[in-house]
């Protein structure tokens, strides 16, 4: 079995965003900058929140009829060992592919700022 790479985290309670500096290039003037969380980051954390359960429950589904397979009780006969081989080779390509979707998601979520500068408010001309 793969091990899950580490899930994105949703905005804890009590979070603060970080500490404005004003030596920040980005921010004109040297003003202080309002952050918010990252709406781009939200949507890796939701997705992966969606996408874990559903890789989950395929996964105990084929390890519960893989598992019944392999039992003597359920079926002994000498075309049950091409679908126990059958079924071996569906749980090695799930889990390959359970591995592939989360890492996506993870390495995504690894990229992306969890605060991003919050939208000013001030008017701006033709707007």
């Amino acid at each position: 079995m793969y091990a899950d790479p580490p899930a994105p985290q949703p905005l804890q309670p009590g979070e603060t965003p970080p500490a404005s500096s004003t030596a920040d290039p980005f921010s004109p003037d040297g003003q202080a900058t309002n952050w918010r969380f990252n709406p781009e980051y939200q949507k890796l954390v939701d997705l992966w929140q969606q996408a874990q359960p559903l890789l989950e429950g395929l996964t105990t589904s084929l390890d519960k009829a893989y598992q019944m397979a392999r039992s003597r009780d359920v079926w002994d006969a000498p075309v049950a060992e091409r679908y126990v081989q059958d079924m071996t080779e569906w749980r090695n390509r799930l889990g390959m592919y359970r591995q592939a979707v989360l890492t996506a998601i993870s390495d995504q979520a690894a990229d992306t700022p969890r605060w991003v500068p919050a939208a000013t408010t001030a008017p701006h001309a033709y707007s």
